[in-house]
């Protein structure tokens, strides 16, 4: 068996890749990561680190010009800031709809992609470390069960039956994913997870919220962050 995972340089799909060595060997997985025109660099470092660190095959895709028409808050394109609350304080405006910092079909494009790329490098399975609390209240819909279903479908099917999607965490929470990837001995101080692109995480967006809280809730320091603050 051979994997490939999405591997953005955070928390979750770092995790994810921890795992899919575990599983399969670190020869017979490959990183994928993805620039799409966000405002820093800061997260395709943090994969670059993490894939040398785990010693795997690293490839890189540019889509960035698929977004040029979004004025998502995540894109240099845009100049909307970047909300300094959680999601659920987000979700509280939103009528329903993803958060500002959703970017159009993502991760529907980003595994399209993979799956290309997957079956021509003789993968059998794609990973990406989509979990429950990124998919609460609609804030981000491409990382939901019903999204995973689907997408999963489509490329077991696309694939002629040869490759399948798998997100391992997509039930849970982020909590949850940390604790797992502790026992895994994830080097989480390699990764970057903030929206801002700045020499520290800013503490106030919604993924640097969500990653001290998961963080907290397994009663450990965040190694990202020597002495656990921002």
């Amino acid at each position: 068996m051979r994997a490939m995972v999405l591997c953005s340089g955070g928390v979750d799909s770092t995790t994810c890749l921890a795992l899919a060595v575990e599983r399969y060997g670190r020869e017979n997985v490959i990183a994928l990561s993805i620039f799409y025109g966000q405002k820093h660099d800061r997260e395709i470092e943090a994969a670059k680190q993490v894939a040398a660190r785990y010693r795997v095959e690293h490839l890189f895709l540019d889509l960035e010009e698929i977004f040029q028409y979004s004025d998502c808050s995540l894109l240099s394109r845009s100049d909307r800031e970047i909300p300094q609350k959680s999601y659920a304080e987000q979700l509280e405006t939103t009528n329903g709809s993803p958060v500002s910092t959703y970017v159009p079909f993502r991760n529907g494009l980003f595994l399209s992609s993979a799956a290309s790329v997957a079956l021509s490098k003789g993968c059998d399975v794609i990973f990406y470390g989509a979990h429950s609390d990124d998919a609460a209240g609609n804030a981000y819909p491409d990382c939901s069960e019903a999204f995973r279903d689907a997408m999963g479908t489509a490329i077991f099917l696309g694939s002629g039956e040869q490759l399948r999607l798998e997100a391992p965490f997509v039930t849970w929470t982020k909590a949850e994913v940390v604790k797992r990837g502790l026992e895994l001995g994830v080097p989480y101080e390699l990764t970057w997870s903030c929206y801002e692109g700045k020499d520290r995480p800013c503490g106030k967006c919604g993924t640097c919220i969500d990653r001290a809280q998961a963080f907290a809730l397994n009663g450990v320091e965040d190694p990202a962050l020597p002495g656990g603050d921002f």
